[in-house]
């Protein structure tokens, strides 16, 4: 089953500051912000939303498709697509445009402080839902240019192929009425717990209410696992066990690269989640968003281990 990921690519720089954000903010000093943090650990990395999430449904063994939009200086990263065998037909570059860019700073604490340049994302409406469909079973609408995450939902919606809807970064660019729209077009919507009380500030709606809207809504809790609202029922789902807490970048893309891929099999809402927070634990462990490169015999062990079932 082919699964069609629309979504941002990016090159991420990412900074470690060696201490913690909280040590050098001072509350009663916000409204005069003007803060400096060193950062001797830097590196480049290739990121994005959908190159992250189509990069672990291809470790599960998942046919992932593309459809971005990139800049003129996204050669290393479709060479990369390239090797991978990730189908990038549908990757449009926007002539005199850069890619995406994300320049995240990282703590002790994983939390992180990122700032966006969008480039050629802002032109993702230019793609069309129905132009890549061929074969395509399955979709995510994922953070993407304002307009391209509106357009998506409604060409999805008319080509009655399920997908989820899966705000993210782009949450500040959606007004309340864009994610009710949104969310009643997709089938299953996925944010974390932050993200679920923006929603829910937004639309003036409870989560419970906001899951009736969809067959699943997932919400990621960190280290407390995943809950899901399906069908009137609230699942709590635990996590997977990390071998190591190293970078957060990507874990988000991991998850649902994973519950893409359990569903994309016809699993169960539960097991797809189950998945998706092992592909989260095992990217954890690894800096960027698609350096870990665990077989599939490694992550049906793991599956195994942490949830007492096989894939």
């Amino acid at each position: 089953m082919t699964i069609l990921v629309c979504g941002s690519m990016a090159f991420d720089t990412i900074m470690v500051f060696q201490d913690h954000f909280k040590r050098h903010i001072l509350p009663d000093q916000i409204h005069i912000l003007n803060v400096s943090f060193l950062v001797p650990e830097m590196r480049r990395e290739f990121g994005g939303c959908a190159g992250n999430i189509a990069y672990n449904i291809h470790l599960l063994g998942g046919d992932a498709r593309i459809m971005a939009t990139v800049g003129d200086d996204a050669g290393p990263y479709r060479e990369r697509l390239t090797k991978l065998e990730i189908d990038q037909r549908f990757v449009r570059t926007i002539a005199g445009t850069f890619t995406a860019q994300a320049f995240v700073t990282t703590d002790f604490d994983h939390n992180q402080i990122t700032a966006f340049h969008p480039g050629a994302m802002m032109q993702s409406h230019q793609n069309k839902v129905q132009d890549a469909s061929a074969g395509v079973k399955l979709g995510i609408v994922s953070p993407d240019g304002l307009e391209g995450m509106l357009t998506h939902c409604r060409n999805f919606a008319a080509a009655k192929i399920p997908f989820i809807f899966d705000p993210g970064q782009g949450l500040p660019l959606l007004s309340g009425e864009d994610l009710l729209s949104c969310i009643e077009q997709a089938t299953y919507c996925t944010v974390n717990d932050y993200e679920a009380k923006l929603i829910c500030d937004k639309t003036g709606l409870s989560i419970e209410a906001l899951a009736e809207r969809v067959d699943g809504l997932i919400v990621t809790l960190g280290a407390q696992g995943s809950r899901l609202y399906e069908h009137g029922k609230i699942i709590e789902v635990g996590t997977a066990r990390e071998t190591a807490l190293t970078d957060p970048t990507g874990c988000g893309d991991a998850f649902r690269g994973g519950l893409l891929y359990g569903l994309s099999q016809d699993w169960s809402l539960e097991k797809s989640a189950k998945l998706a927070s092992l592909m989260g634990a095992i990217k954890i462990a690894h800096r960027g968003g698609q350096n870990h490169q665990p077989s599939r015999a490694e992550i049906t062990q793991r599956f195994t281990e942490n949830f007492g079932e096989s894939l």
